[in-house]
């Protein structure tokens, strides 16, 4: 076919564009819209809504996205919502009300899920963070967005600190996050559940802006090529540099470790 053995290889191996990923997290946000109203909202009025919150979107984009994932709103004989779609059960309270101060270590933990693109596939990152310190407590890092993964992340996090019962954990309302085995564990082990407003991803800012960090400062600058080389990249990200290192605004310009450790000598 006439292409040239280097111009093939950047084309395997080039990340998705950036009309790929907007339509991708547009879809998420889409399928979460028509869950959220129970199949009763066609592309117009989920059109509408999105845009409300702040994701700009035209009635035929989103009619596009419905048709490619085979989902129509309860109005006649096209009617399609099988009986594995999700509806919102499970929500839990906001009990942070966008107050992301902590008191002590362990008070107030918050959760999310950010998608990577490595390796012409999607990785899924879940992690942990005590509002404390913003510091991250525990991560799981997986090929699949399952109720696994959020739930290792939140037994990674249990195993590296004594918790109490009562400890806040917040979230979205994300599918993996009202999964009844993900909401057995987290109580079982005396954890309160809070849960962001619907499509408000304010409520959970601290995460948010630590996905975007992360990003900015790892993901798209090394482009990674490999799975292994992207677990291993985020492992020392998390670990190394943003505990250890990164100063953080909300610690007075101090690494999360280094504002938990100089909080315990002087208390």
């Amino acid at each position: 076919m006439r292409v040239s053995r280097s111009g093939y290889s950047r084309w395997r191996h080039r990340g998705p564009s950036p009309r790929s990923v907007r339509r991708q997290q547009m879809g998420a946000r889409i399928k979460e819209t028509f869950e959220e109203f129970e199949a009763r909202y066609g592309a117009r009025r989920i059109a509408r809504e999105l845009t409300e919150l702040g994701y700009s979107c035209s009635v035929n984009y989103v009619a596009s996205i419905m048709k490619a994932a085979d989902i129509k709103a309860r109005n006649g004989k096209g009617f399609n919502y099988r009986h594995h779609s999700l509806t919102m059960l499970n929500v839990s309270d906001n009990l942070l009300w966008r107050n992301f101060k902590a008191q002590a270590p362990n008070e107030k933990w918050t959760t999310d899920i950010t998608y990577i693109w490595v390796e012409n596939q999607w990785l899924y990152l879940a992690t942990v963070m005590d509002l404390y310190s913003r510091r991250i407590v525990g991560w799981s890092l997986d090929k699949s967005m399952t109720e696994t993964l959020v739930t290792t992340a939140l037994k990674d996090a249990l195993m590296r600190r004594k918790v109490k019962p009562g400890l806040v954990l917040h979230s979205d309302r994300g599918t993996q996050y009202r999964a009844q085995k993900y909401i057995d564990f987290a109580r079982s082990n005396g954890l309160e559940l809070s849960m962001s407003r619907k499509g408000n991803c304010w409520d959970n800012a601290p995460m948010e802006s630590f996905f975007s960090r992360l990003k900015v400062e790892l993901i798209y600058a090394k482009n990674y090529s490999s799975v292994q080389d992207a677990r291993a990249g985020i492992f020392e990200y998390i670990e190394i540099f943003y505990n250890r290192k990164r100063r953080h605004s909300a610690n007075d310009n101090l690494s999360p470790v280094v504002f938990e450790e100089q909080a315990a000598l002087a208390a």
